[in-house]
């Protein structure tokens, strides 16, 4: 991803972003698409179902931290 690409705002406090464009909401929605469905289809098996979603957690907050303005850091506000 380069440099100039920012699909998510930073947080005003703490660590995370918030999506404000459409490919960053998109990657949201389509994150948590996945995530339901793999959810509703293995909930009987919690091993593989936490196999499936850890790996797709990661990728999607790397995505993430990678789109965001200004990086993931822990923020104190105005200020900050």
């Amino acid at each position: 991803m380069s440099d100039e690409t920012e699909w998510f705002a930073p947080k005003r406090y703490g660590i995370g972003a918030t999506p404000i464009t459409w490919q960053g909401w998109a990657l949201t929605f389509g994150f948590a698409a996945i995530a339901i469905l793999v959810a509703t289809k293995v909930a009987h098996r919690p091993l593989q179902m936490i196999g499936i979603l850890v790996p797709l957690l990661t990728i999607f907050m790397v995505i993430t931290a990678k789109t965001t303005r200004g990086g993931w850091r822990w923020r104190w506000g105005k200020d900050d």
